[in-house]
């Protein structure tokens, strides 16, 4: 009797994995091609596109477009630090991590003008920061400014950019509140294609808004990890009731 597609499709997956786990495969190893697979396992490319989809799922493969399937290497967790707004300090002072910076100015629109109440068309400076383990991207952040409150030369060519960007924290002086909205949703195309994730698996966003304290937006991030392998630190800091203080 023929066996099924779905059944062909996880038999193919489970030799993958048990020579990934056994060390026959070893990490950042490149697979054969998908063709060469395909014929090995005498299957069409659609089923072993199929498999392969299933260990990308499980993070034990990643495909590099253009390069091919590779076993992936052991990631460490991502700690993302709650009111720090950034990268745990350690890990983002890790040597292995390196931080590619785009810097653009861009008009608000849309969501942009909500989250830094402003005008439609107001000038905002953009940082789309990708932070890579090694080969393997690590987290994403598109970082927004008010024009007027980027620092001076940050979007010049030449212009080193903030350690504070590279780190995803909060760019200008510490301002007076943070609110961060954090949820775990589908990744959209680009943030899938970016972070090299199963478009199935989940992502971790955080919506960041800082505030000055005239209640002005000096800063808004908008940060993406994926889900499998980030955890999100809260620490609750007990303020003393100003009438217990004075009395």
């Amino acid at each position: 009797m023929t066996r099924s597609v779905p059944s062909r499709r996880h038999d193919i997956a489970d030799d993958l994995r048990h020579q990934i786990t056994t060390g026959h495969l070893k990490p950042g190893e490149r697979l054969p091609s998908e063709t060469d697979l395909a014929s090995r396992y005498k299957a069409s490319t659609v089923t072993l596109r199929s498999a392969l989809a299933v260990l990308q799922g499980e993070g034990l493969v990643e495909k590099i477009h253009g390069k091919g399937n590779f076993v992936r290497r052991p990631l460490r967790r991502i700690m993302y630090v709650s009111g720090w707004g950034t990268l745990d300090p350690w890990t983002a002072a890790e040597p292995a991590l390196r931080v590619t910076v785009r810097t653009a100015t861009v008009q608000a629109d849309g969501h942009l003008t909500t989250l830094l109440r402003v005008p439609t068309g107001s000038p905002l400076a953009e940082f789309f920061c990708v932070s890579h383990e090694g080969e393997s991207p690590h987290g994403l952040a598109r970082i927004y400014v008010p024009r007027d409150l980027a620092p001076a030369g940050v979007l010049d060519d030449e212009s080193p950019c903030p350690e504070a960007v590279k780190r995803f924290a909060v760019l200008g002086p510490p301002p007076a509140a943070i609110r961060e909205t954090v949820s775990a949703r589908p990744p959209t195309s680009d943030e899938s294609s970016t972070l090299r994730t199963n478009s199935a698996a989940p992502v971790l966003a955080v919506t960041r808004v800082a505030t000055d304290r005239t209640g002005r937006v000096v800063e808004a991030a908008l940060l993406v990890f994926p889900g499998d392998r980030a955890d999100a630190v809260f620490t609750t800091h007990h303020t003393p009731d100003e009438r217990q203080t004075a009395g």
